[in-house]
């Protein structure tokens, strides 16, 4: 009696293969009819994308910008430093983003790289992935609230409120609307002087 295999193992199927068109090299057949290192040749996908840039951080306070006027505090290789490297760069709209991550540097260096990887559909409907590195140079810059700190007998205006009565209930009101607003953080200095207070 021949012997009856317990299963039956499928049968290797052969793939179609073409030759690329350009340097003749057997591909599964694409859209593009080529293979990737020549699509790669042929398009740049990362055409468009700045390779480097410039992130503006507070040496006192250690808070990065966030433009147009936001300081925020982040850490490095936070998910908010990302972030904020990524809103830098202008044309990532046109692409898909698989992948972004930090590429170690020296935190003396004054660098920030981070690596991205991409796909765009290219050639008549190919895929194409490619991975790349944007460097950022860190560059100093004072934020507006470290810059009124510093800047002690520095003003630009003064304000000068006065009252002549012998009860002092509207400065304690004034006290208690400034705590209320936290309006003495725009201040540089306040003084009490006779019948009154001057705001710096």
């Amino acid at each position: 009696e021949p012997h009856q295999p317990y299963f039956n193992l499928p049968q290797a199927q052969t793939q179609n293969m073409i030759m690329c068109c350009q340097c003749s090299v057997p591909i599964p057949p694409n859209p593009a009819n080529m293979c990737v290192e020549c699509i790669r040749n042929e398009v740049d996908i990362t055409d468009g994308i700045p390779k480097n840039g410039t992130i503006h951080w507070c040496k006192q306070c250690e808070r990065y910008l966030q433009p147009p006027q936001a300081w925020i505090k982040c850490d490095l290789e936070s998910r908010e430093l990302l972030a904020l490297c990524l809103k830098k760069l202008k044309g990532l709209n046109q692409v898909r983003l698989v992948d972004a991550g930090f590429v170690w540097t020296e935190p003396h260096s004054k660098r920030i790289k981070v690596k991205l990887s991409i796909q765009k559909e290219v050639l008549q409907g190919a895929i194409l992935q490619q991975v790349f590195v944007v460097e950022f140079v860190v560059a100093n810059q004072m934020c507006p609230t470290c810059h009124r700190d510093n800047a002690k007998d520095h003003w630009n205006s003064i304000v000068q409120v006065r009252q002549k009565v012998d009860h002092k209930r509207t400065f304690y009101y004034l006290e208690q609307l400034i705590i209320k607003h936290n309006a003495a953080r725009s201040t540089i200095n306040i003084k009490e002087r006779p019948d009154g207070l001057d705001f710096y």
